[in-house]
C-alpha cells in the first residue's frame, strides 16, 4: 500500500525563498499581523497538509537550471500569497492565555531539491509517500513554538523518468483550497501563463470573524499543550489504497443512484460525488465486516466558500465545516441500496446551516478546543471525506507537460479517512485515497462490486 520506505531520497540543496513583488504578484503587503480565526486555530493540534504531483521529465536541455527557475517562480507566487512567507508567533499575556498571530515577515518559504535514484513515476504514483515531502511529523503548533519553521515548504525530487513536486503547508494558515490555489499560481507563473493569474480571484488574506468574537482570540496555554500531547498516541498500522474512477463510471453510479431515488419517490437529486462516496461507504462497511445493526456514518468536510456570502472566493484562510449524515445502520446502507445511501450524504450536505456555523465560531472563541486526528473518523464504523474533486490538480503544468499522477504524505492518516481528488482525465473522473486497517483494505480490493467501477486501482 504505497510507501516510500524502500526508496533512497537524497537531499541536494535547501534554500529559503523570499517573496518577489511584481507584475503577477500583489502589492507590497502590510506588516500588520494576520489574526487567526477559530477555523484556523482549531488545526493547531494536527499536522501539515502534504500533497504533491508527479510530472513528466522536462525536455532535454531544460534541466540545467530547472531548480533555479522553479525557485524564481516560487518566489513570485509567494509575492501573491505573501502570508505563506510569514511566521506563526506566540504572544503570552500573563493570565495563562496566549494569542497566536501569523506575521507577514517575508522570511520566506523553504524549497528543497532532492534526487531519488532508481525511482520511477510508476513506483510511487497514487502512493502515500514520506521522503518525497518535507516537514514530516511536524505539528502545526510547532511552527508557533519554533519561529525558524516555515509555514510552507516545497520539495522538488528528480526521479528517473519524471519529477515530483510536493508541498507541506501549515493547516492553520490555509485549507485545501488555499493549498491548491498556491500550487496553481506557482505552475502558471513558471509556464508564463499570466492570463491564468489575472483570471484567478485575488487572494484575500484578512480573516473574517463573527461579530461576537474577540480579535485576537486568547487560547488557554494548558488547553493548547493538552491538544498537542494527544498527537503522542501510538500510531495505528494502516493500509492505503488509491482508486480512480473514469467519468463514465461515475456517471453510471450517479444514474443508478438517481434511478433508485425515483423508484423510491424521493425528490432529492444525487450528485456525482454523493453517488461515488455512497458506493465506497457501502463497500467499506462490507470490508470491515460490520454487523447489520451497527450504527455507521459518513461525514464530509464541507467548504464554506460559496455557501456564506461573507467568505469571498479568494479567501485564503480555513473555511470548512463538518457535515454529518443522519443516524443509520450498516444494514440500512447495504439493504436499501446505493440511492438511499447517497441520499444520506445528500441530506448531510443539504443540512448546511450558516447560523449553526456562526454559533460554532462564537462558542469556540469562548471555549477553545482542537482537532484530534485519532478521532477524526469518530470510530471504526465511520468514514471522513476530505479534500474536493473541484481542486485543480491536473492543470498544474509547469511548462513541459501536465501532471501524470499525485501522491500524499502520511500526516494525519486515520482509519476511515478518504481524500477525494479530480481524476487524471478530468471532465468528471475522480480518484479516492482511502486509509483502512490492513484486513479491511484486503477485503475492499477483493470486493467485486466495488472494484467493477474502478478504472485504475492502486492497492
Amino acid at each position: 500500500m504505497g510507501a516510500s520506505a524502500a526508496y533512497t531520497v537524497r537531499t541536494v540543496s535547501r534554500r529559503m525563498v523570499r517573496p518577489t513583488y511584481g507584475a503577477s504578484a500583489m502589492p507590497m503587503p502590510s506588516e500588520e499581523d494576520i489574526q487567526l480565526t477559530p477555523w484556523d486555530l482549531y488545526c493547531l493540534s494536527i499536522k501539515y497538509i502534504q500533497k504533491g504531483i508527479l510530472l513528466p521529465r522536462p525536455p532535454a536541455g531544460g534541466e540545467a537550471n530547472l531548480v533555479d527557475t522553479l525557485a524564481s517562480s516560487f518566489s513570485r507566487a509567494l509575492g501573491r500569497y505573501y502570508h505563506f512567507a510569514g511566521r506563526l508567533a506566540v504572544e503570552e499575556h500573563g493570565d495563562g492565555t496566549v494569542t497566536i498571530p501569523l506575521r507577514p515577515t517575508g522570511e520566506g518559504a523553504e524549497l528543497v531539491h532532492a534526487v531519488a535514484p532508481g525511482v520511477a513515476v510508476a513506483d510511487i504514483v497514487g502512493s502515500v509517500v514520506q521522503d518525497f515531502l518535507p516537514l514530516n511529523g511536524v505539528c502545526n503548533a510547532d511552527a508557533a513554538i519554533d519561529s525558524s519553521l516555515p509555514v510552507l515548504c516545497a520539495q522538488v525530487t528528480e526521479l528517473d523518468d519524471g519529477l515530483f513536486i510536493g508541498m507541506s503547508m501549515n493547516h492553520t494558515v490555509g485549507d485545501g483550497a488555499g493549498f491548491w490555489d498556491f500550487l496553481n499560481a506557482w505552475s502558471a507563473i513558471n509556464r508564463g501563463d499570466e492570463e491564468h493569474i489575472m483570471r484567478a480571484p485575488a487572494p484575500v488574506h484578512r480573516r473574517w470573524f463573527v461579530d461576537t468574537s474577540p480579535v485576537p482570540i486568547p487560547v488557554p496555554f494548558s488547553t493548547l499543550q493538552n491538544a498537542v500531547r494527544r498527537l503522542e498516541a501510538p500510531p495505528v498500522r494502516l493500509a492505503h489504497g488509491f482508486f480512480t474512477f473514469s467519468a463514465a463510471s461515475v456517471k453510471k453510479l450517479k444514474a443508478r443512484a438517481n434511478d433508485e431515488m425515483l423508484k423510491a419517490r424521493e425528490a432529492a437529486t444525487i450528485s456525482s460525488l454523493q453517488a461515488l462516496v455512497a458506493h465506497l461507504w457501502r463497500a467499506v462497511s462490507r470490508a470491515r465486516d460490520l454487523p447489520p445493526g451497527q450504527a455507521t456514518s459518513c461525514n464530509l468536510l464541507t467548504g464554506c466558500r460559496g455557501r456564506m456570502r461573507v467568505i469571498p472566493a479568494g479567501y485564503v484562510g480555513n473555511a470548512i465545516t463538518l457535515s454529518m449524515t443522519p443516524s443509520c445502520t450498516v444494514g440500512e446502507t447495504l439493504d436499501k441500496g446505493l440511492g438511499w445511501t447517497a441520499w444520506q450524504l445528500n441530506r448531510a450536505v443539504g443540512s448546511f446551516d450558516e447560523v449553526k456555523v456562526r454559533e460554532w465560531l462564537d462558542r469556540w472563541a469562548r471555549e477553545p478546543c482542537f482537532s484530534s486526528p485519532a478521532s477524526s473518523s469518530r470510530s471504526r464504523c465511520a468514514l471522513l471525506i476530505t479534500s474536493s474533486p473541484r481542486f485543480d490538480v491536473y492543470g498544474n503544468d509547469f511548462g513541459w507537460g501536465k501532471p501524470v499522477g499525485l501522491c500524499s504524505g502520511p500526516a494525519d492518516k486515520t482509519d476511515g479517512k478518504v481524500s477525494v481528488f479530480e481524476g487524471p482525465e478530468r471532465e468528471g473522473s475522480m480518484s479516492l485515497e482511502v486509509s483502512l486497517l490492513p484486513q479491511a483494505m484486503e477485503r475492499l480490493v477483493a470486493d467485486k462490486e466495488f472494484m467493477e467501477a474502478v478504472a485504475i486501482p492502486r492497492p
